[in-house]
């Protein structure tokens, strides 16, 4: 039987599109997608706008009266390539950080790589401009995330990718963003989210093609089947849980320009 009438917020990247074409392809459910960057889902989500998000990581804990569902995430067990921190000097002689304003997850996961593995103290800001990239100072570093960070890929002399740095302090993968949804919705909802997630999962190439990403200079299949990990198992929860609660955060300040 059909569930309709689902309002689900996504994010709107290439490391999503399998479960954006599950959703829209499946048949088992009918919803209303509201796509953004991830800091808009979760904007979405609180505002009411979604009753199913897939949600930043980082602000799962500041939720209410919502659960975590489904066996999905967007994560990675090692290299996931669009996360990235980039520098132009070794990450100990970094002294700004500009943050990409549309990942929350990713802007604490970097203060906790630099409380706890780089041992630096940099001063934080919000990157608005992506342009500023461009006309970067010396000790100044950029943390980009979503599919731009292909377009930057060996044009700065040093790159940290963060799920790795991650794994390289913890021995343990990262889960970006899971699936939540607000206590009392619908188990038929959930249940055929789930199913269209899986069919998603499994139609990696068809998700590609009918978003042009075949016609892209990276190679979009080899990002989602081996940088990305889509399985939300416990290991990943168990991750989360040693990021929450570390109970680090970093709050950027306004562009200095």
């Amino acid at each position: 039987m059909m569930a309709s009438g689902a309002r689900i917020a996504a994010v709107s990247y290439l490391n999503t599109i399998p479960f954006i074409y599950g959703i829209q392809h499946e048949g088992n459910l009918r919803a209303d997608l509201l796509l953004a960057p991830p800091a808009g889902c979760y904007e979405n989500y609180i505002a009411g706008r979604a009753d199913i998000a897939l949600m930043p990581s980082a602000m799962v804990p500041s939720l209410t009266s919502t659960n975590i569902i489904t066996d999905y995430c967007i994560g990675s067990s090692g290299k996931v390539r669009t996360v990235v921190l980039f520098s132009n000097v070794p990450i100990k002689d970094v002294r700004r950080v500009f943050l990409d304003a549309h990942s929350r997850t990713s802007v604490q996961l970097c203060g906790y790589l630099a409380a706890n593995l780089w041992h630096i103290q940099p001063e934080w800001y919000d990157l608005q401009d992506y342009s500023q990239v461009a006309y970067a100072q010396r000790e100044d570093a950029f943390l980009l995330i979503g599919d731009k960070v292909f377009d930057h890929e060996g044009l700065f002399n040093y790159s940290y990718d963060l799920s790795e740095e991650w794994n390289r302090l913890t021995g343990m993968p990262f889960a970006f963003a899971v699936w939540v949804a607000r206590k009392g919705t619908s188990y038929e909802h959930i249940d055929a989210l789930q199913r269209a997630l899986t069919f998603g999962v499994e139609s990696v190439w068809e998700a590609i093609v009918e978003n042009g990403f075949d016609q892209k200079p990276y190679n979009a299949y080899e990002y989602l089947t081996q940088n990305i990990d889509f399985v939300f198992n416990a290991e990943k929860h168990s991750a989360l849980q040693k990021f929450w609660n570390a109970g680090l955060k970093v709050e950027p300040r306004s562009n200095p320009g």
